[in-house]
Order: C-alpha cells, then structure tokens, then sequence
C-alpha cells in the first residue's frame, strides 16, 4: 500500500488515492470536503497546503495527524 501523501497536489487526487484519509482531514476542519460537491470542484484546483491556509488549520497539525495515521507526507517545499 502506498501511504505517501503530497499536500501539493489538489486534495481532491489525494482523496481518490487515499479516500480513508477524507474523515481525518474533515475532522481537522476541512468541512467543506464532506460535500463531494465542493470537494469535485474546490477540491480539484487547491492543495492541502493552499486548503491549510484558507481553512487557518496548520501545517503542522495536518502533517502530524497524517503521519500519526500511518502516512509519509510530502510536498512541504
């Protein structure tokens, strides 16, 4: 199983890679992706990393939770 995460690529292709990882980053308050709506058009232009910021969740919070989860996240540069 590939448990590598790029936070630069739109969330919507790490969901489709990794669709378990969407209840961790709706509970880290990326609400919005719950609804596969928004989650089909937002979530297809804007990265994790850009989501951290307009979400105002850290970057640090969504890295540590996801590797706490058994994932190896990259993209960080």
């Amino acid at each position: 199983m590939d448990n590598i995460i790029d936070v630069s690529i739109p969330v919507a292709e790490v969901i489709d890679k990794h669709p378990e990882v969407l209840e961790i980053l709706v509970e880290l308050g990326f609400k919005p992706l719950a609804n596969p709506i928004m989650r089909n058009t937002v979530g297809r232009k804007v990265s994790l990393k850009q989501g951290s910021k307009l979400e105002g969740t850290p970057m640090d919070k969504i890295v540590m939770t996801l590797e706490a989860n058994g994932y190896e996240v990259v993209g960080l540069d």
